[in-house]
């Protein structure tokens, strides 16, 4: 199989995930993320909720990038490769938080379900297996390295902020509100520590895995 199929079939899965959500967010069904039901929202604070989601935004990234390696599978230059970078550091991050953490917290049945699988599980796991054979590579310097922190940053002070205005915080161990401010704090730091690790890892890989690309 190509790597254009290959990424293209990522895309498509990721693409239908999110927009049976956008579907359940718009019809006041089951939410993915959360595992509650959203027909007492306003549909205004759904849409600013569902955007503010890590996972939502790593699964854009990865829609954004596997779609556009579809479409060009030799695709280049700096912003695309902190773009790239994002794309699977977040995404693995999305799937190991919510395999540890999270899922056992959720109860989603239908098409909550079916919508999680593509963006808890298929997507971070495909997304990764996809790199590793077929790259591109080299991509990853560490230059890159350090820029593809500032999405997670800014993304951690818009959650404090937005959580200070409205109460409301994406995950539970950021819930400032329930487990107060320096646990919040904390957490942040150690998701930030595993994220060093992990961006560090592929940058290593990235510099003596092959170019695989075809």
């Amino acid at each position: 199989m190509s790597a254009r199929v290959v990424f293209g079939v990522i895309a498509l899965v990721v693409a239908a995930a999110l927009a049976i959500q956008l579907t359940l967010l718009f019809t006041g069904g089951q939410d993915a993320n959360s595992g509650s039901t959203l027909g007492e929202i306003p549909v205004g604070t759904r849409l600013v909720r569902f955007f503010s989601y890590f996972t939502i935004q790593s699964n854009i990234l990865v829609l954004i990038t596997s779609t556009a390696l579809f479409v060009s599978v030799g695709r280049d230059g700096a912003f695309w490769r902190v773009l790239r970078l994002d794309a699977l550091l977040g995404i693995i991050i999305t799937g190991l938080v919510y395999d540890i953490v999270l899922a056992p917290l959720q109860h989603l049945t239908g098409w909550a379900e079916t919508a999680t699988i593509g963006l808890h599980y298929i997507s971070p796991w495909a997304t990764l297996l996809a790199w590793f054979i077929f790259g591109p590579r080299p991509r990853i310097s560490w230059r890159i390295f350090g820029f593809a922190f500032v999405w997670p940053i800014l993304w951690l002070v818009y959650t404090f902020i937005h959580g200070a205005v409205s109460g409301w915080y994406p995950y539970p161990f950021l819930d400032v509100t329930t487990i107060g401010f320096p646990e919040a704090l904390r957490n942040s730091a150690g998701v930030l520590v595993i994220a060093v690790v992990i961006a560090a890892v592929l940058t290593i890989l990235d510099r003596r895995l092959p170019a695989a690309v075809h």
